[in-house]
């Protein structure tokens, strides 16, 4: 049985000063005042005694839309590392950020504009979702889950998802449309400025580029419906990706869809929350000010209640930082900015029965995290079930 003392435990709705946590058989067992009796092992374990020291003892940040896997696998466009040295690599950095549970957002593309990542060619993208599989049921430092992104031109692929899902190799899945003029690129100036970022192109070009694609056959609604329900057979949760419109969301929930991604607007966004739409903004938005492409502010949508879930997307340091800058720059409650990346994003991937927050019965998925000298949070202990897989002290200067 573990004890950890003297911490401020981070609720799912307030904090609790000078509590705390015991964990026993991977789970925990009971969250206590520090003056109260604690219950004896019910196993006859020895106690063993871990002192927070005045921190946040806080539930593990679960990730549910990331690709900082195609990173790690391929950090130049044309140089591939070995996948299972990637993923042995990336659990590591993700426990120092306080990632717990990720969800590993490969990508199924048809033709893109931009220049293809050799990490997204079917062949690699099948190899990852394979080891994925197969690592979820070994031993390792977090949970590792697979979100299939998947671009509805992608028409070529629609069996091998369709396979995924029967074979329960995929916990996650959302339908992208990265069609310029709509979604995340309803303005056709920012679509140019995004690929002139990657190519030297000319504007008669990207105008080639714009028809090209918009012209482009896609998934029919009765196909995407039929995807959906698939998943939901199994228990995947279904999301949209850069909803622009309110009459979007109409038709993305007539297709199945429960989760919204990335919405565009703060109208679109306000009304997903209104249709009980779980709503996913970028952390990395909240730190850079506002969104990289003139879309939606994160923390403004936050602030409004109309985005319930934060993701990486393609930093995974900006969640846990973007918990303080929440509630220190934007005033919102602590336990509500943790809930952004706990307990709520548990609940749309529906897996907060045993994660997402610290609660008798719920898997010891559990962080210690300190403020440094600069004031920045940093995870100094990390326990998965009960097991500490990260211990990290800050010597003194010089």
């Amino acid at each position: 049985m573990k004890r950890i003392i003297n911490g401020t435990v981070v609720g799912p709705n307030q904090l609790h000063p000078a509590h705390q946590v015991i964990i026993e058989g991977g789970s925990i067992r009971a969250i206590l005042p520090m003056d109260a009796a604690v219950p004896n092992s019910s196993n006859g374990q020895s106690e063993e005694i871990i002192d927070a020291a005045g921190g946040l003892v806080a539930p593990g940040i679960i990730d549910i839309h990331s690709d900082y896997i195609e990173h790690m696998a391929a950090p130049r466009p044309t140089s591939l590392m070995d996948f299972k040295l990637a993923v042995h690599e990336l659990e590591r950095e993700l426990l120092t950020h306080g990632i717990t549970t990720t969800y590993h957002s490969l990508s199924f593309y048809g033709a893109t504009e931009f220049p293809d990542k050799a990490i997204r060619l079917p062949e690699n993208t099948r190899r990852f979702v394979e080891l994925i599989d197969a690592i979820r049921k070994k031993s390792r430092l977090i949970h590792h889950r697979f979100h299939a992104r998947f671009e509805i031109d992608s028409l070529d692929r629609v069996e091998e998802l369709e396979q995924y899902i029967r074979d329960r190799k995929v916990h996650l899945l959302s339908f992208m449309d990265h069609t310029p003029g709509q979604g995340q690129y309803w303005n056709l100036e920012e679509f140019r400025k995004a690929v002139k970022g990657f190519r030297r192109v000319s504007d008669a070009e990207i105008d080639v580029m714009i028809a090209e694609s918009q012209s482009k056959v896609k998934l029919t609604t009765d196909a995407i419906s039929e995807l959906s329900a698939l998943a939901k057979e199994v228990g995947i949760a279904v999301a949209s990706h850069d909803d622009d419109s309110p009459a979007k969301l109409e038709l993305n929930r007539q297709l199945g869809m429960d989760i919204s991604e990335f919405p565009i607007n703060m109208e679109t966004a306000l009304r997903a929350r209104e249709m009980n739409f779980h709503t996913v903004g970028g952390a990395p938005n909240i730190l850079l000010g506002g969104s990289h492409t003139g879309n939606l502010s994160a923390a403004e949508a936050v602030q409004a209640g109309a985005v319930d879930i934060l993701c990486s997307d393609y930093y995974p340091a900006s969640l846990l930082h973007s918990v303080f800058v929440l509630h220190e720059n934007f005033g919102i409650k602590l336990s509500d900015a943790f809930r952004l990346v706990s307990l709520n994003p548990a609940k749309a991937v529906r897996a907060e029965e045993r994660i997402g927050s610290l609660e008798p019965g719920k898997d010891a998925d559990v962080l210690i995290i300190k403020r440094l000298e600069d004031g920045f949070p940093a995870v100094q202990r990390a326990f998965i079930g009960g097991v500490e897989s990260l211990r990290t002290e800050y010597r003194s200067g010089n």
